[in-house]
């Protein structure tokens, strides 16, 4: 036998038994936080901006005072077709680079690092959230969860060709060990809780 086989045959029998079962996870994220003051604490903390409101009226109004509406705006929200480009969603991606501002919907959000989670399915195109200079994500109240646990409970099992989280406005700290802010997405970011 040669020394390799030796070695190797060794490490084989000198193995750890087989653990078949994940851990218990339930208590992870049962701390008793207030969910929505979390979730909004957080997004500041990291450069997103946060309105509470009752209305998609309320988000126009909003718009209509934030933003340069004589600039390209899109969304995936019908409702919201008087204020922004509705059929884009099946352009070439390269067209919307003049994008000034996206507004999107989140399935969810997590309060203890402000993630939205979004998927193909309401994002029109893959691309729509990291072109446009600036975005506008829309999410109810009562889909905000307090940990990350509780979204993949949620998501898990779903089946979805794309999904991602969205934090905050894009973000780098490389460039001389300064925070800068849409350094390779979109420069800002407002989040409109619903309900």
């Amino acid at each position: 036998m040669s020394s390799r086989d030796s070695i190797l045959n060794k490490i084989k029998s000198n193995q750890p038994s087989s653990v078949n079962e994940l851990p218990d996870l339930s208590v992870l994220g049962l701390e008793k936080f207030d969910v929505i003051e979390t979730y909004k604490t957080v997004l500041k903390g990291i450069g997103g901006f946060c309105e509470e409101v009752s209305s998609l009226d309320e988000v126009k109004n909003y718009i209509a005072t934030h933003y340069p509406t004589e600039k390209r705006m899109i969304t995936t929200i019908s409702e919201l077709a008087d204020i922004a480009e509705t059929d884009w969603t099946s352009d070439d991606p390269h067209s919307l680079q003049n994008v000034e501002l996206a507004v999107i919907k989140a399935h969810l959000g997590v309060a203890e690092n402000s993630g939205l989670w979004v998927t193909d399915a309401i994002l029109g195109q893959r691309v729509s959230p990291f072109i446009p200079q600036y975005l506008a994500i829309i999410v109810n109240k009562n889909d905000i969860v307090p940990t990350m646990q509780q979204a993949y409970e949620r998501i898990g099992d779903l089946d979805y060709g794309f999904g991602t989280f969205i934090a905050g406005p894009s973000k780098t700290a490389d460039i001389e060990q300064s925070l800068v802010l849409g350094a390779h997405g979109a420069r800002g970011l407002t989040v409109f809780l619903m309900g």
